[in-house]
Order: C-alpha cells, then structure tokens, then sequence
C-alpha cells in the first residue's frame, strides 16, 4: 500500500469527505455522532459576520441540523487566533434574530495541523500537544465547571505524539503522520476498520488520475506561495534588523530579539551599507 499524502488539501480533502470516514473521525475526535452528514468542501459562509472573508476546508452539518462541524487542515501561516476567528465566525452565523440568542446547533471546530507548532504560550514556551481542546464553559473561583456550551474547538497535531492520547485518535494522528513521513511502508492500525476505509481511498492505487493532476496543482501552489512568503519574511526581517541598528542595539541583541544568527545580522547590516554608500 502507498498512501497519497494527506499534507496535500486534494487527498486530504477526498478522504475525509467519505462519509464513513468523516463520521468516525468526528466520532472518535470529538465524541460526537453526525447522522448522515451533508459535506461542503470551501465552503464560505453565507453572510458576511466578521471582516475577514474566508473558506472552510470541510463543512458539515448533521440531517436533524443539530450539529455543525468544521475540519480545517493547516500546513502553514497559522495561528491560535486564526483558528479562533474560524470557529467564533461559525458560530456567529448561527444567530439569526436578535431577540432570540440560542445556538441552533452545537459547533465543533477540529484544525489538523500536518507541520509541527512554531507558537508559544504566554510565557514563551513552545507549545508541544499532539491534543488541544478548548471549550467555553464557564468556570467558578474553584475551578469548577459549569456545563452550558457543548460547543468546542479542537486541535490535532501528530508531530508531537503523546503517550496518553486515546488510541482511537492515535490511530487517525498515525495514518496522518505515516502518510506524510513513511507513505510507501506505512505503520498503521488497518484493524481498526474506518483507519482501513481511509487508507483504502488515500491509496495511491485506487485515486483516478484527475484526482492525481488535481493535487500536482495544489502542491505547486502551495509551494509557490511558500516562496512568496520566504520573500516577505525575509524583507521583514531585514526592515528589523535594519531599526534595531538604528536605535543603537547592539548585534548580539538583535540576533537574540529576532532569534536568528549573528552571521546573519552582520550581512544585512554589511549589505545595507554599502547600498548606503
């Protein structure tokens, strides 16, 4: 078996819109049963309720219109705000009347993040959790909780893998990473019956070739805007380097405050030099 890689949004996308496959993943991630799905792919949403108009990679909702689902895969350019604008945008759609504030439906939001995480938390630490889970349930001085909203948002990232992950999300987290890391000789749990179904449809066997044209454009993309954004990172660094010269910061600081080599500020500042000259 040779498994596509679930890292590129076209095989990604083709695996968990199965139905199948879709209603255990949500099942095993977020405890949570989606009776015959109906599954959008790019969905936007209908009405404009926040600035920032975006597109949701898989967007389902349940036949009884009880549950709401979104499954964003990130492979760059994220952040935990990003994914926050995603569900609180979601979940704003859902108000239609001002007299009458109740969610209609419960929202999940589980992002799969397929590189590892470059955040931090608050206190600068680099955030390493195969499994984050966010709700918004109030809580008491005593930290105790208080059940009101099922709703939650949910992060996956099998770059980290933890010991004391639920086997049943392992398994979904293994598949991801095996087919990104290992996808010739894959290491996966093809007892599990919906990891199989998923494997059978990301084998590269069994995906007809205009699946296979559709995820050569998509990688190409992707990689073409990496580039863009290796450019612009890079401009911005030197506009950095450039003003903390100017402030009168010495090197050993600003390659500390911009967590880059010495080397690398010393060429930019020799650089900007002589185009001064």
């Amino acid at each position: 078996m040779r498994l596509a890689n679930l890292d590129n949004e076209v095989f990604f996308k083709k695996v968990f819109t199965d139905k199948q496959v879709f209603r255990a993943f949500v099942k095993d991630v977020a405890d949570v049963d989606v009776q015959n799905p109906k599954i959008e792919t790019e969905k936007q949403l209908d009405r404009p309720v926040a600035a920032i108009r975006f597109k949701l990679d898989i967007f389902a909702e349940s036949e009884d219109h009880r549950v709401l689902v979104e499954i964003q895969r990130i492979d760059y350019d994220y952040s935990f705000d990003r994914f926050l604008h995603y569900f609180l945008a979601a979940s704003v759609d859902l108000q239609r009347s001002s007299s009458d504030y109740a969610f209609k439906q419960d929202v999940y939001t589980i992002i799969v993040l397929t590189a590892p995480y470059i955040v931090k938390d608050k206190t600068g630490k680099l955030i390493q959790d195969e499994v984050l889970i966010s709700d918004f349930n109030p809580r008491t001085l005593n930290n105790q909780m208080r059940d009101i909203y099922p709703h939650k948002l949910i992060f996956l990232n099998p770059n980290h893998p933890d010991d004391t992950t639920p086997q049943n999300i392992r398994d979904w987290l293994q598949l991801i990473s095996e087919s990104i890391k290992n996808p010739d000789n894959p290491t996966i749990n093809l007892s599990n019956p919906n990891i199989k179904r998923a494997a059978d449809i990301a084998n590269l066997d069994n995906i007809p070739g205009s699946v296979l044209g559709e995820a050569k454009i998509a990688e190409a993309r992707k990689k073409t805007k990496v580039i863009y954004e290796d450019i612009g990172r890079e401009e911005r660094e030197k506009e950095a380097i450039i003003g903390f010269d100017r402030i009168g910061l010495e090197k050993e600081k600003i390659a500390e405050a911009l967590e880059i080599p010495i080397e690398k500020v010393e060429n930019v500042l020799n650089e900007h030099k002589k185009e001064q000259q």
